[in-house]
């Protein structure tokens, strides 16, 4: 993505059973979808849908967001009630990812592009949307380091979790 442009709005969002709730009055014109294994393991879906906020612009309003350290570097943001993913959070950045769908209007924040394309299923090949690569092409800076310090668990059954 290009250096991504601030957009002022007023949206909420938040989790199912709403004990999370949140307010933005900026957006980054960020709305993307990303096909990667991570995501797909944090969202529990085929892709994850997420807009970039500058920290700035996001209130939590109603309780706090429950968040997993997906890596050394970054943080997935969930409703520790009723499990809803709610935010991806890159700690070196200068804003926050929220899952689009947790908005109370997602259609105001239609995906853009998508990557993380060595993770996408076959069956989404064809989707409308601008393809910007795989993970390793899009987020060649920080790719690494998370990759280092990769706390999620691997995609089999282990005897024992973390492992040693």
């Amino acid at each position: 993505m290009n250096s991504p442009t601030r957009i002022d709005v007023e949206a909420s969002g938040g989790c199912q059973c709403g004990a999370v709730r949140y307010h933005v009055t900026a957006v980054l014109d960020t709305s993307h979808i990303c096909h990667c294994r991570m995501c797909q393991k944090a969202a529990g879906n085929f892709f994850i849908a997420l807009i970039g906020v500058p920290r700035d612009a996001i209130a939590w309003t109603r309780g706090t967001p429950a968040w997993f350290a997906s890596s050394d570097k970054a943080a997935r943001g969930y409703c520790r009630d009723c499990g809803t993913p709610l935010a991806y959070d890159y700690h070196e950045s200068k804003h926050i990812n929220l899952t689009t769908g947790s908005f109370d209007d997602p259609a105001q924040f239609p995906p853009r592009v998508q990557f993380g394309l060595e993770g996408q299923l076959s069956l989404f090949e064809d989707l409308p949307i601008e393809a910007e690569g795989t993970t390793e092409e899009t987020m060649a800076a920080y790719v690494g380091a998370i990759k280092a310090s990769n706390h999620q668990h691997p995609d089999h059954d282990t005897e024992t979790w973390p492992e040693s």
